[in-house]
């Protein structure tokens, strides 16, 4: 007996049911993007592997996926290196590829590599799939898709405003309730600095930031694991301890960071955004989050994580400030900020709470039963014509039993079926039966468009 086949963990199949609630998340999203002004761009799924390494971070790094050089790939390689079983020093030498971990350190490649040809400001969106060689739970996937939002070449604050008005926009339309997490690194550097740990501030960021899963004692833990002393852990406690509202936590945070630039530099830009957002509205929650750090290297500003109010899963948006990244690119003083939606994740919070609008899942809205060739003939000229007027209709391809070409059309939830036999040839008419109601009745075939619209 043949072996079932499978797929890798981590990754998943969509059923057309699952693309139609996918694609009404994704049309949201770009429908989005567009009325904020931002201009679709695709980069490769893989990359070199030089262009990703060292962008992501120590964990960062060891979740790419390699790809494997064709041809000899052990060319070049001593017996003594391939006896050595050292993975990683291999990988180096025989994967010179990598897929795609995310597409912000693709897109500042492709900001470098094409910048004569960009007008700056440039507000760019990408619709794409990133992998992850992490391990697969609930709501982390090794393949999944980001929909991602950057503005490059301009340092204003406006632009992190616009980002947050544009998350609220896109969970307003999907009906999703969410609370929008702020801080910001120059912050997490001044608090570093103030504690007496300035070079360790990568380490302290990186545990911070799994603060939500571990919890507060797996934070401490880490600290210590990395040589913090107990005197820096003290003082970093009532900063990750901090409760309260918005202002409430800027006063700590004005108090803990008084006199040290970087932080007090921070404050000052969180204090703007939240100034302005309170000017022009929106209807999430903005919170400041002093635990938030977001692991990766590239963010040197505000830091954003989105959280999903009615349903226990991870961040499913994120993103942030990075003033640095296309320097390692030959691209100095290129400042830029951006957002990602995990639409894998958005897809999971939809289903959870049957967000999806009844329309969203209609492929067909009317399918005609076929009773024979001359009948079919004369369907399909109505066809044509309702889909002209951009109505989706279909023919069942064969004339089979009554019973069968109704199941279909239950099967598909298509919403009406069209019957047309000899007499409503000669008549110009067409039984159009409701599935949902069981109604039937009689119309004019040119009448037919404008009671589908």
């Amino acid at each position: 007996m043949a072996t079932k086949p499978s797929i890798p963990k981590g990754t998943r199949d969509f059923s057309p049911i699952e693309m139609a609630r996918r694609n009404y998340i994704f049309d949201t999203i770009r429908k989005a993007f567009h009325l904020f002004g931002f201009q679709q761009i695709e980069t490769p799924a893989m990359e070199n592997l030089s262009t990703l390494m060292g962008k992501y971070g120590e964990e960062g790094d060891k979740l790419l996926f390699k790809i494997q050089n064709s041809g000899d790939y052990f060319k070049g390689l001593t017996d003594e290196e391939l006896l050595s079983r050292n993975a990683a020093k291999l990988a180096s030498k025989f994967c010179e590829k990598g897929l795609r971990y995310d597409l912000t350190v693709p897109f500042a490649r492709y900001v470098v590599m094409h910048r004569e040809e960009l007008s700056f400001p440039f507000k760019r969106y990408q619709i794409q799939p990133v992998w992850r060689a992490d391990r697969p739970q609930k709501g982390r996937y090794r393949e999944f898709y980001q929909c991602d939002a950057d503005i490059i070449g301009n340092n204003s604050l406006i632009n992190e405003v616009e980002l947050i008005q544009l998350i609220d926009y896109v969970f307003e339309k999907l009906n999703i309730r969410v609370a929008i997490k702020l801080n910001n690194r120059k912050v997490l550097a001044g608090i570093a600095d103030v504690i007496g740990e300035p070079e360790k501030i990568i380490d302290i960021t990186v545990a911070i930031d799994k603060i939500d899963k571990i919890g507060l004692d797996g934070v401490i833990a880490e600290l210590k694991s990395k040589e913090i002393s107990d005197e820096s852990i003290e003082k970093l406690l009532p900063i990750l301890k901090a409760q309260g509202s918005n202002e409430e936590k800027m006063q700590i945070l004005a108090q803990t960071l008084s006199g040290n630039a970087i932080g007090e530099k921070g404050v000052e830009e969180l204090q703007f955004i939240l100034d302005t957002i309170k000017s022009v509205g929106i209807k999430s929650t903005l919170d400041i989050d002093l635990t938030l750090a977001r692991g990766l290297n590239y963010y040197t500003g505000a830091i954003l994580e989105v959280k999903a109010l009615d349903v226990a899963i991870g961040s499913i948006t994120g993103g942030g400030r990075y003033d640095n990244l296309t320097g390692v690119f030959g691209m100095d003083g290129m400042s830029g900020v951006g957002i990602s939606f995990g639409a894998d994740r958005i897809y999971d919070v939809m289903n959870q709470l049957e967000l999806y609008p009844q329309e969203a899942m209609q492929t067909t809205k009317v399918m005609f039963v076929n009773f024979g060739e001359k009948e079919a003939m004369h369907s399909l000229q109505i066809i044509g014509e309702l889909r002209k007027a951009g109505i989706s209709a279909e023919l069942f391809p064969s004339s089979d039993k009554m019973k069968k070409q109704m199941g279909y059309a239950n099967n598909k939830a298509i919403p009406f079926v069209a019957i047309i036999g000899e007499q409503e040839m000669t008549d110009g008419t067409v039984a159009l039966k409701n599935m949902t109601t069981g109604e039937q009745q009689s119309v004019k075939a040119e009448e037919l468009k404008n009671i589908l619209a």
